[in-house]
């Protein structure tokens, strides 16, 4: 029971670290705001390859990368998680060196709302009555701002569909995330090695002529990608799914307070109707997995009652 207790300890503070890096990652990225998206991008790849190489080796993990490379289907879902995930980066750097960070905020509120969504309609899960109250009102939200405002939050839109597509894509090809990140980034190195050596021509461009302080910043590219990866893996090791799932609104939550309180983007009524359903829709959607965690809980105990 002492295992268990400090293993799950353990996995709560792993968490906590994952969501946390991933919610002040506006700041690492506020501070390439001289750097264009395609860039960052590009770099954020490079350096989360050689990183991500690094880790297997050491690991002694280049076995699972083999064995993915022999199975053709495997590979192409992979490619398509890449472009997915590839996107979702773009934006998210875009949506952050463009004053856009309370956009970037909402769209990982709504991302779990959305995986609920896709898993009725693409996977044939059933919605619980709480889980249409919280999906429908979601959608009054987003509906609300779009009669009133003539406009929709397509930034954090695209962030919650990208994401959104880019996990239900990991959970079919069911690999570790640290195997299946290091495909992603050789799928997409060649893209942003193109990138940065034939097309881009921008004055960072050029690592030589950067100063020391920059080029450590785009080296570190790479550790911010997949450090609160790392993290995020090993709490899913240790903690139950379901437990894990409540400490994903500690991301988009920073990100909320970075935009208004230290980047001081300024927070409109529109902004104040879309999030107020969307929060009001997590709290029915956070009651719902209390209640059934509880019941299923309760069911394993009185199963293991029965002689």
């Amino acid at each position: 029971m002492e295992d268990n207790n400090n293993l799950a300890k353990r996995g709560i503070i792993l968490a906590i670290a994952a969501y946390t890096m991933w919610g002040i990652a506006p700041i690492y990225f506020k501070s390439l705001s001289q750097v264009t998206a395609l860039e960052i991008l590009s770099h954020r790849v490079i350096w989360s390859f050689f990183f991500l190489a690094l880790i297997i080796i050491i690991g002694r993990q280049r076995h699972r990368v083999s064995a993915i490379l022999k199975q053709p289907k495997t590979l192409f879902l992979l490619l398509i998680s890449a472009l997915l995930v590839g996107c979702n980066w773009l934006i998210f750097i875009w949506a952050v060196n463009n004053d856009y960070i309370l956009d970037a905020s909402l769209g990982y509120y709504i991302n779990p709302l959305l995986n609920v969504l896709l898993g009725m309609l693409v996977l044939g899960e059933r919605l619980r009555p709480l889980q249409w109250g919280a999906v429908l009102i979601a959608a009054i939200g987003v509906i609300a701002e779009l009669i009133q405002f003539g406009s929709l939050p397509w930034i954090a839109f695209a962030l919650a569909i990208s994401f959104g597509f880019y996990g239900l894509l990991r959970k079919k090809i069911n690999i570790d995330a640290q195997t299946g990140l290091f495909i992603e980034t050789c799928v997409l190195l060649p893209l942003a090695a193109i990138y940065l050596i034939f097309i881009t021509d921008s004055p960072t461009a050029n690592l030589g002529q950067n100063p020391l302080d920059l080029n450590l910043l785009l080296f570190a590219a790479g550790i911010v990608t997949t450090l609160p990866l790392l993290c995020f893996t090993g709490a899913a090791t240790k903690l139950k799914f379901s437990t894990l799932g409540f400490f994903q609104y500690i991301g988009p939550s920073l990100m909320f307070i970075l935009a208004i309180f230290l980047y001081q983007e300024p927070f409109k009524l529109e902004h104040g109707i879309t999030f107020g359903c969307i929060w009001f829709a997590l709290l029915l959607f956070s009651v719902d997995g209390i209640r059934t965690h509880r019941l299923q809980s309760s069911q394993v105990k009185r199963h293991r009652k029965v002689p």
